[in-house]
């Protein structure tokens, strides 16, 4: 199938260069529905034009900050340049005094990854070369205009309908135009689909992506991820050590070609990797028979994808915990939500009284489970501090240092997961950087806070002595 006869299970429209609409609000266009997801940028929600009816989605960002509303605004630009059948498409841009909406093609197969778990979804090495094709084609693009995606990841590959082989990248949020004269370094993106460049803040470059694909394509084929750990950090070390392996037991069934292509993606020397242009032309992606194949393991994937969500559904799991907690209350009559009569049903999970109990249960304010560690490192190296929030609603989270609040910059990266995992972490540290840490997390039911004290030692010449318990070392 070619890429034009793709382009025709999907609505058909001219691509745009937009102007950003400083008149008109898009509510006054489009009728807001539900939310699809929330980013660091804000939120994203299904909408409809009135005029037509059809079915959009909504990015709308904060801009209540000279640096939300340029980030946002570039983000614009870059979707000017990127007129392809492989990627999403803007349609409309419309600035408020505090946000921006970013109107999108709405694409509504689903991550490309759910679909394939499918049971009536074909699960194949051919299929996956199709895949990855496409994923190239749409890379392959971007890179001539000189941009990088530096967030390639299975989120961000979806299918253009329900019944469709077809994908397009979306979320070009954290994407980058290079300039040749000008290196661009950049401390974010997924850990797992980080490449080693970017976690030595050393400058990236189109080959960054092409490590992404290399572990999206070993994703693909085994259901594995070849640089998963136990945490972010053991995941980032993996990385850096350019540690993995294909297992025997996973890729019993994959071709040399297909392992050939991996390991020319996986290359911890960016210089070693293929670029788009070659990577196409590999001999695993002119593979052209599709009979005699044997399935790939669903299993694998469903496994993955299981574990994605147990990440990114934290509280709910948390929740859980707690109703187990709870379990003897729930079997005390006197305090035991009363259950339903012989034969009654209820018409719906929220309707039932357990459940509405644990609603009630888990509506409490942020505790640490796991609170911050003292610290010592030397001049030079990284450091994670790291701490385990419980709290419902989420709770918001502020790092500070000897009292002032911390923000995100190249060397400091700030994360907050789903599972109540908070981490600052540090790189390339100075003497500077030694100090009093706290992390503040509150929500609507109360605050509270834990701290750690850094030490940062000179290197192996000179050693900083360790001060000592109850010295004051908030002054750098």
């Amino acid at each position: 199938m070619s890429q034009g006869e793709g382009g025709r299970s999907q609505e058909a429209f001219e691509y745009r260069d937009i102007t950003i609409n400083t008149v008109e609000k898009a509510s006054d266009l489009y009728i807001q529905l539900e939310k699809l997801g929330a980013g660091k940028f804000g939120m994203v929600y299904k909408l409809q034009e009135k005029a037509t009816g059809k079915i959009r989605a909504g990015k709308y960002f904060r801009t209540r900050t000279s640096k939300e509303r340029e980030a946002a605004c570039k983000e614009v630009e870059l979707m000017n340049l990127l007129h392809h059948p492989r990627l999403v498409q803007s349609l409309a841009a419309f600035q408020s005094q505090t946000e921006l909406v970013l109107v999108l093609e709405y694409i509504a197969g689903g991550e490309l990854f759910e679909r394939i778990v499918d049971d009536d979804f074909e699960h194949t090495e051919p299929t996956s070369i199709q895949y990855v094709r496409q994923i190239l084609e749409g890379i392959q693009y971007v890179h001539r205009q000189s941009i990088v995606h530096l967030d390639l990841k299975p989120e961000n590959l979806v299918c253009i309908s329900k019944n469709s082989h077809w994908i397009k990248i979306i979320d070009f949020g954290l994407a980058r135009k290079l300039d040749p004269d000008t290196p661009v370094k950049v401390i974010h993106g997924t850990p797992e689909f980080m490449a080693p460049e970017v976690i030595a803040f050393e400058p990236v470059g189109f080959t960054t992506d092409m490590w992404s694909i290399g572990v999206i394509c070993y994703i693909l084929l085994s259901g594995d991820s070849p640089f998963q750990g136990d945490s972010d950090m053991e995941t980032l070390q993996n990385i850096t050590a350019a540690q993995w392996e294909f297992e025997e037991e996973t890729f019993s069934e994959v071709s040399q070609e297909a392992k050939d292509f991996i390991s020319q993606l996986l290359q911890k020397d960016s210089r070693c990797r293929l670029p788009s242009d070659q990577a196409l032309a590999h001999p695993w992606l002119q593979k052209t028979e599709q009979s005699g194949t044997k399935a790939l393991s669903k299993e694998r994937m469903r496994r993955f994808l299981a574990c994605q969500k147990w990440q990114k559904t934290g509280n709910v799991l948390l929740a859980l915990k707690r109703l187990s907690r709870l379990s003897c209350k729930l079997d005390d009559p006197v305090t035991a939500p009363s259950a339903p009569e012989k034969g009654e049903l209820c018409h719906s999970q929220e309707e039932d009284p357990v459940f509405i109990f644990l609603q009630q249960q888990i509506k409490h304010g942020p505790s640490f489970l796991e609170p911050l560690t003292d610290q010592v490192a030397v001049e030079g190296s990284s450091i994670c501090l790291q701490c385990h929030v419980e709290g419902f609603p989420d709770p918001e989270v502020t790092w500070l240092r000897n009292d002032a609040p911390l923000q995100e910059c190249p060397r400091l990266r700030i994360d907050s997961k789903g599972n109540g995992s908070c981490s600052l972490t540090i790189m390339m540290l100075s003497m500077e950087d030694a100090g009093h840490y706290v992390c503040r997390v509150s929500n609507g039911h109360g605050a509270v806070e834990c701290s750690a004290r850094l030490t940062v030692e000179r290197g192996s010449n000179t050693q900083t002595p360790k001060p000592e318990e109850g010295a004051g070392t908030d002054k750098p």
